[in-house]
């Protein structure tokens, strides 16, 4: 059974950094073709797709975010993790990791695996 469960700090300071993390267990990030991904969900707005890391290491992030996220891996833990430098009360969300074969998408049948969502609130 493949489970995904993220893990961070539920209150972040403006200006400061987010970090997440997202632990995989049942399948291996390191060797499955899945795009694992940060997806996001702001208080009264739709679903948006933050980045992944695929397999092989590769990385993709929106631009939207203008260079503030940084997407990383620990294959030896089975982990991918996301950084997002210079928050603001903007980047409150419910941020979600979840696994799909589909690349930059938002549409929930696409994923195949989803953690259970960690709150995040930016505020001093």
């Amino acid at each position: 059974q493949v489970q995904l469960q993220e893990s961070g700090p539920g209150l972040v300071q403006p200006s400061q950094t987010l970090s997440l993390r997202c632990t995989v267990s049942g399948v291996s990030i390191a060797s499955s073709w899945y795009y694992w991904t940060w997806i996001r969900w702001p208080p009264g707005k739709d679903l948006e797709w933050v980045g992944c890391i695929t397999r092989d290491g590769s990385i993709y992030s929106d631009p939207t975010f203008e260079n503030r996220t940084s997407i990383s891996r620990d294959t030896s833990k089975n982990q991918f993790n996301l950084e997002l430098r210079s928050v603001t009360p903007e980047d409150t969300a419910v941020y979600y990791c979840a696994g799909t074969r589909t690349l930059k998408t938002t549409e929930v049948y696409a994923y195949d695996y989803w953690g259970r969502g960690t709150q995040v609130t930016v505020s001093s």
